[in-house]
């Protein structure tokens, strides 16, 4: 019986242990409100093109995979998870669709349209058109949650959004930050042999600094890490 009781206890201190440990090596995370944006208009009309299997398959900037069948678009501006109403000004074809991309990167076009959101207000003949969007709510899951990658309050610190092992998928996440933030950078690092393309933004002196654009971040719906600005991991 005693041996047996020994046991039980040696158990107990090693889940103790491993949770301790658990515990110390965790980042801080923060899930924070969506975003108030009144600077957006809930409606308005805007210039609509679509984009199909040349990008199928590819990341968008939300961290999602592009699939040219569901009723997504890219928008310069709207946080991700934000429900449009599109509607065809030339036939009075509507859809709703999820922003979960950025872009469009052509002057004089706002909006991108899956190719299944194309297609259901017959946009794909066109390719270009005006339409009418309205905003019919957002999808809280894509709020992200804000990491923190030590305890250290001494800058300078930079903000992680992603990191890519394709130097393309590096280049389209830093473009579409590019539409609202002029310090985002790619860090090329090599780790055993194996190429990463970093996506950062700023370098920031001291740490509120960098959680007030990790938090703003966050509500649109970027992943962030907010971590030493000379960490290569």
């Amino acid at each position: 019986m005693k041996k047996r009781k020994q046991i039980v206890i040696a158990r107990i201190l090693i889940l103790l242990l491993f949770l301790v440990l658990s515990a110390c090596s965790t980042s801080k995370v923060a899930r924070y409100p969506e975003l108030d944006r009144p600077d957006l208009p809930s409606s308005g009309y805007a210039v609509a093109s679509w984009y199909g299997k040349d990008f199928h398959g590819k990341q968008t900037s939300s961290g999602e995979i592009y699939n040219m069948y569901s009723n997504t678009c890219a928008h310069k501006e709207y946080p991700f998870g934000t429900k449009l109403k599109v509607t065809h000004t030339t036939n009075n074809k509507a859809v709703t669709c999820t922003v979960n991309d950025r872009g469009p990167f052509i002057e004089g076009r706002d909006i991108d349209l899956s190719y299944a959101a194309a297609k259901d207000i017959g946009l794909i003949g066109p390719g270009v058109s005006t339409v009418l969007l309205e905003v019919e709510g957002r999808d809280n899951k894509y709020i992200r949650r804000i990491k923190v990658q030590s305890d250290e309050k001494t800058g300078p610190f930079t903000i992680q959004i992603g990191s890519f092992t394709e130097g393309a998928n590096a280049v389209r996440l830093k473009a579409g930050l590019d539409l609202k933030y002029n310090n985002s950078y790619i860090q090329e690092v090599e780790i055993n042999g194996a190429k990463y393309f970093r996506v950062r933004i700023g370098n920031y002196e001291d740490f509120n600094s960098a959680l007030t654009i990790a938090e703003e971040l966050g509500q649109v719906g970027y992943e962030s890490i907010i971590m030493k600005a000379e960490v290569k991991i």
